[in-house]
């Protein structure tokens, strides 16, 4: 069976956010629940901001892993592919605009759920919400750009030792 995380068709990952290369990394996984992706991640007591309320750089980083992941898996979907199959392509931040509405706990998972709002070439705008029960937390916008398809690549896939 295919694995319906993103993350585990990105070889050669070490990206501190998403990459399972990455030992002491974060390690979010993200799928696809309808046209929306979604993100369950739980943090943990060394990600704190202040006492018991997340990072704002650790809610940003797995924001944006969730949606580079998501960038690639929607122009996979786009194409009507599998996520395992070829070309491999691979996106890289054009722009992330986090508003923090309220603190974010650590205490219960967090949510994030991400909508493709356009696709235009090798660009992919996003909208992201960062959920903590039923709060939510924060809002990003978010531009992915592909950087890579290994069709048109001269040689090895370059995310790959």
């Amino acid at each position: 069976m295919i694995s319906p995380y993103f993350q585990d068709h990105m070889e050669g990952n070490v990206c501190f956010g998403c990459g399972k290369k990455n030992d002491d990394g974060l390690h979010i996984k993200s799928y696809w629940e309808g046209d929306e992706a979604h993100c369950i991640w739980n943090a943990e007591e060394k990600y704190h901001g202040w006492a018991n309320l997340l990072s704002g750089g650790i809610l940003s980083t797995i924001i944006d892993c969730h949606c580079m992941g998501t960038a690639m898996a929607y122009a996979y979907k786009a194409e009507g592919r599998a996520l395992d199959s070829k070309p491999w392509y691979r996106f890289a931040t054009g722009t992330l605009n986090v508003k923090f509405l309220k603190p974010t706990p650590i205490a219960v998972p967090i949510k994030l759920v991400a909508k493709v709002t356009e696709h235009k070439g090798k660009k992919i705008v996003m909208t992201c919400e960062s959920w903590s029960g039923d709060t939510l937390t924060a809002v990003a916008d978010v531009v992915a750009i592909r950087v890579f398809n290994s069709d048109e690549a001269q040689g090895e896939n370059p995310f790959i030792d």
